[in-house]
C-alpha cells in the first residue's frame, strides 16, 4: 500500500509540474491564412462540393451571385471567394468590412479569408480596426470570440497586442473564469451560446494546438447529448426549411435565427470531433435534408460546416433520460418520435411539452407527479410524501429540493437512507416496481 501511495504521489507531482509548464508556455500562432475554419482539409472538402455542384453549393451560389441581401455579407462573400476563387466577391467583402456596418468578427473573417486581395491601404485600415478591440475587457462570449478572432488573424502582422489578447482568452478568460465556474456548477454557457463557444474552440485548436475542452472533458462529453435531447419534439415549419426548436425559457414565437444557429452548432461539434460516439449520434440527427438551412442567414453556415459524407449513428439509441447532476439539469422524453411528450428542467425553468405545445410548470400549484413512461417526476415544493406505483419507469426524480442539501429518505419496506440533492435540487431514486410504494423525504438537520 505504501508503494502504491508513493507512486501516486510521484505521478501527482509530475502532473502538477507538467501542468505548470504547460500554463507557462506562451500561446502562439504559426498557421498560414486562412486560419479561421478554412484549414486545408475543410477547404478541400468545400472545393470538392463546388466541383460536384452539391445542393449546398448551389444554394450558396444562387443567393450570392443572384444578389440576395445577405444578413452577414462579409461571411458570405468571403466564403464564396475562398471556394470559387472569384475575386469580385472577395473585393466586395473587403469593401463591406471597411464600412461602418461591419462587426469585428466578420472583419476578422474577411481579413483572414481575403488577405491575399488586400491593398496596402486596406490592410492598414483593417489592421487598425481589428487592433482596437484587442485591449477591451468585455468578457461576454461574443466579445471574447471577436477579440480572439482578431488576435489570431493579426498575430504575425502587428506586434504584442494580438499575443496578449490571445493569452487573455486562454489563460485568463478560459482557465480562470469559465473552467472554475463550470466546475462549480454555474451555468456559464447557455444553450444559445453553443455556436459562439464552438467557433472559439475551433479557432484556438486549429491555430495554437490547444484544445480548450481538455480542461473539462466530462462537460464536453455530455454537451452534444444534452444539446440533442433539449430540443422540443415537434418540428416547426419555417418559410425556407423545417426547424427543430431548442428549449428556451423565453416566451413567444420560436426564434428561427436561434434555431438555425442551434443546427450550425451541432455541425460545428461534429467537425471538431468526428470520431466521438456522441458527435456521431449528432451527425445522425443532422442528416435529414429537410432541415437543411436554405435562408439567407443559414445558407453560408450550412455550406461551411455540413459534411454529408460523414456517417452518423441513429439518435434513436440515445437514452430518453438525461440527468446532469453537476449542473442540475434534467430532460426526459417519452420517445424519439415527433409527437413525444417531453419534460425539461434547466436554467431555473420547468417545462412540459405535450400535444404540440410547451407549457411552463408551476409545482407550487400542481404537485401531482408527472409520468413520461421512462421516468416519474415528483415535485417536492409543496409536499415531501408521495404514493407511487411504477410500471416500466426506469427512474424516479424528485425536484424542488435545496441544492446540495442532505435528505433522509424512507421507502416502504426498505431501510432508511440518506442522499444529497444535486446542484439543481434534484434527487434520483431507485424504487420498487409493480406495486404502490410510499416515499417520504425529510431534510436532515445539520
Amino acid at each position: 500500500m505504501r508503494a502504491k501511495l508513493g507512486l501516486a504521489a510521484i505521478f501527482c507531482c509530475l502532473s502538477i509540474m507538467v501542468q505548470a509548464q504547460t500554463t507557462d508556455e506562451p500561446v502562439t500562432v504559426s498557421t498560414e491564412h486562412p486560419r479561421l475554419f478554412l484549414r486545408p482539409q475543410r477547404l478541400r472538402l468545400l472545393k470538392r462540393e463546388r466541383e460536384r455542384s452539391s445542393p449546398r453549393w448551389q444554394q450558396l451560389e444562387t443567393l450570392v451571385v443572384g444578389g440576395a441581401p445577405m444578413p452577414e455579407p462579409g461571411l458570405a462573400w468571403a466564403l464564396y471567394f475562398q471556394v470559387s476563387g472569384n475575386q469580385e466577391f472577395g473585393k466586395k467583402a473587403i469593401a463591406w468590412a471597411l464600412s461602418p456596418a461591419a462587426d469585428v468578427r466578420q472583419q476578422a473573417l474577411v481579413y483572414d479569408w481575403c488577405e491575399s486581395l488586400l491593398t496596402d491601404s486596406q490592410r492598414r485600415d483593417l489592421t487598425t480596426r481589428l487592433t482596437r478591440p484587442l485591449v477591451a475587457t468585455d468578457t461576454s462570449l461574443n466579445a471574447v470570440r471577436a477579440r480572439t478572432f482578431a488576435a489570431i488573424v493579426l498575430y504575425d502582422h502587428t506586434p504584442q497586442a494580438p499575443q496578449k489578447a490571445l493569452e487573455a482568452t486562454v489563460r485568463q478568460w478560459w482557465d480562470k473564469q469559465i473552467v472554475p465556474g463550470i466546475k462549480a456548477g454555474k451555468n456559464l454557457i447557455t444553450r444559445d451560446d453553443a455556436y459562439p463557444l464552438w467557433e472559439i474552440l475551433h479557432a484556438v485548436r486549429d491555430n495554437t494546438n490547444i484544445d480548450l475542452r481538455e480542461s473539462i472533458p466530462q462537460y464536453f462529453k455530455d454537451f452534444p447529448i444534452e444539446h440533442l435531447i433539449s430540443h422540443y419534439p415537434a418540428i416547426f415549419p419555417g418559410p425556407d426549411n423545417e426547424y427543430r426548436i431548442g428549449a428556451t425559457a423565453k416566451e413567444g414565437d420560436p426564434d428561427l435565427r436561434a434555431a438555425a444557429l442551434s443546427r450550425v452548432a451541432e455541425m460545428a461539434m461534429v467537425a471538431l470531433d468526428v470520431n466521438a460516439a456522441e458527435t456521431q449520434v449528432l451527425q445522425g440527427w443532422l442528416m435529414h435534408d429537410h432541415f437543411m438551412l436554405r435562408g439567407t442567414f443559414g445558407t453560408p453556415y450550412e455550406f461551411l460546416w455540413a459534411n454529408p459524407y460523414q456517417p452518423g449513428l441513429s439518435y434513436f439509441h440515445v437514452p430518453l433520460i438525461y440527468h446532469n447532476p453537476a449542473l442540475g439539469k434534467l430532460f426526459v422524453r417519452s420517445s424519439w418520435d415527433d409527437d413525444a411528450e417531453w419534460f425539461g428542467y434547466f436554467e431555473g425553468a420547468m417545462q412540459m411539452f405535450t400535444q404540440g405545445t410547451v407549457a411552463m410548470l408551476n409545482p407550487q400549484l400542481n404537485a401531482a407527479p408527472v409520468s413520461l413512461k421512462e421516468a416519474m417526476i415528483c415535485f417536492a415544493q409543496r409536499t415531501r410524501k408521495f404514493d407511487l406505483k411504477l410500471d416500466d419507469e426506469d427512474a424516479v426524480f424528485v425536484l424542488g429540493l435545496q441544492p446540495g442539501r442532505k435528505y433522509q429518505i424512507e421507502i416502504d419496506d426498505e431501510e432508511v437512507f440518506e442522499d444529497t440533492a444535486d446542484r439543481g435540487g434534484i434527487l434520483q431514486l431507485d424504487m420498487p416496481r409493480g406495486k404502490s410504494t410510499g416515499l417520504r423525504l425529510k431534510e436532515r438537520s445539520e
